[in-house]
């Protein structure tokens, strides 16, 4: 009995040892470094032959989507991210994957910065984070699909899984349309998916593009996480994005 105990203590202070390190990881002082590729990390190797060269005229309309935002609840989640599902961390928001969390702040980031450059750039949040039908026509891909119909360019920001269940950074184009030069900008800074990565997923299938920012862990999960880094890291990807779609348009 008193073993028992005793194996019972030692377990629980592992667990809480584990846990406050890992907590004093992700959130300790990191020195900022402004290396994007360094802290995007792995950037897809999978085979990817595509070119957009298709001009793109200076005023199209650009939607930004926040991936998984109409999602939470259902298998297409999002991942919880390296310091959630391996660590024990707490997500950033209850109810909501972290992924969901970082595609938020980095939607509402790149919408503000496009237009102080002077882009035609907005976003959509349905607000609801759980519709189970994907063609309710408040989802993102409802809504990205009217948007792409009417000739504007629709792409929706993600953050890859981490660990061996991840690619990486990249690009993936739309299905049955041309990629154009904007798609080509964005490819060259964040690395190119293959058109049928995974058989075709919903997205592309409805004109809409995926970008895949990096695996949520490591340095980028670690300077999202830390209050100290984590407005600088979005405005430095932010920056990248939106950089990429002027380059394309020009």
């Amino acid at each position: 009995m008193i073993n028992k105990v005793l194996n019972s203590l030692k377990l629980i202070v592992f667990l809480i040892t584990f846990y406050s390190v890992s907590q004093l990881y992700y959130t300790r002082n990191f020195s900022f470094t402004e290396d994007f590729e360094l802290i995007i990390g792995e950037v897809s190797s999978l085979p990817a032959n595509w070119v957009g060269s298709r001009n793109v005229d200076k005023n199209i309309p650009i939607l930004i989507l926040a991936g998984h935002a109409d999602s939470q609840g259902f298998a297409g989640a999002g991942t919880p991210g390296e310091a959630v599902d391996k660590f024990g961390l707490n997500p950033m928001h209850p109810g909501i994957s972290d992924e969901l969390f970082w595609n938020l702040k980095l939607q509402e980031s790149i919408v503000k910065l496009g237009k102080k450059k002077g882009l035609n750039i907005r976003s959509y949040d349905p607000g609801i984070r759980n519709i189970d039908d994907a063609n309710d026509p408040r989802t993102n891909w409802s809504v990205g699909r009217r948007f792409a119909k009417r000739g504007g360019y629709v792409i929706e920001i993600h953050f890859d899984a981490y660990g061996q269940y991840g690619v990486g950074s990249g690009l993936i184009p739309p299905f049955s349309e041309t990629p154009n030069k904007i798609d080509e900008s964005i490819a060259r800074t964040f690395g190119r998916f293959p058109v049928l990565f995974r058989g075709g997923l919903g997205a592309p299938r409805r004109q809409i593009r995926i970008l895949e920012i990096g695996k949520l862990e490591g340095l980028l999960e670690k300077n999202l996480r830390n209050f100290k880094t984590r407005k600088k890291t979005i405005e430095l990807i932010s920056n990248e994005i939106v950089q990429a779609f002027l380059n394309g348009i020009i």
